[in-house]
């Protein structure tokens, strides 16, 4: 899918069911090989058939070269990510700890007879491997998201094309640091960026910023190079 672009490889098309086709028909000797493996829209696929690429395209000759080209490009990031998944998995057999794998197949199909949602933290932590038990006690609705974040940058100033526009506050400001969480007053609880102007930005979880001067702040958490969220609520 990422190949194509999630599109049709032959109209375009685009957030409409796709569906497996072979460039070169089975029938005429095409194989299961990725290099013969694209996406097309279910009228497209019909329409194509068992008619040969260059015969289905023959007035389209645009769409028939870059399609060719396509086809053959290497899954580079496939590869790569590949390689490291079974050097990590030989590497964490050495340890002589128990260690299992599996495949986006079985994940799914744990993950159905749960009847849980589609999320990272879910199959990850419960679906993955043979060893998933026919029922899990999921403890929480909403868990907490750790992204590593950072400590923010060491320009001086933030430039445009040609000239510094803004200053960035290096050093502590009254105590604080961008990236702190602060309680405002009016406002409740968001992440702090400093301005050395003397007001802050307090930006909220929904994105919502405010102007807001430090003596109505207080501190709830320094910040550590991480940012911290909660994931939407499911059930």
């Amino acid at each position: 899918m990422t190949k194509w672009q999630h599109q049709c490889a032959y109209c375009g098309g685009q957030n409409i069911p796709l569906e497996i086709e072979h460039i070169q028909p089975k029938s005429q000797g095409g194989s299961d090989r990725v290099s013969n493996l694209a996406i097309a829209c279910h009228k497209c696929h019909q329409k194509k058939g068992s008619q040969a690429l260059e015969q289905f395209l023959e007035k389209k000759p645009e769409i028939l070269k870059r399609l060719l080209v396509q086809a053959k490009a290497p899954l580079k990031n496939a590869a790569a990510v590949n390689s490291t998944r079974w050097a990590l998995f030989n590497s964490l057999k050495l340890t002589g700890l128990p260690i299992e794998i599996g495949t986006g197949g079985l994940t799914k199909y744990n993950r159905t007879v749960q009847g849980l949602p589609k999320t990272h933290w879910l199959d990850d932590a419960d679906c993955v491997g043979k060893s998933t038990p026919t029922r899990l006690k999921i403890k929480t609705h909403q868990p907490l998201l750790i992204t590593c974040f950072g400590r923010g940058g060491r320009q001086k100033a933030a430039p445009n094309k040609r000239l510094p526009i803004r200053h960035n506050p290096l050093k502590p400001i009254k105590g604080w640091l961008t990236g702190d969480i602060a309680k405002h007053k009016t406002h409740g609880i968001g992440r702090i960026t400093l301005r050395s102007r003397g007001s802050f930005v307090l930006t909220k979880p929904d994105k919502t910023q405010f102007s807001v001067k430090p003596i109505d702040l207080k501190p709830v958490f320094r910040r550590d190079g991480y940012l911290y969220k909660f994931s939407r609520v499911f059930r």
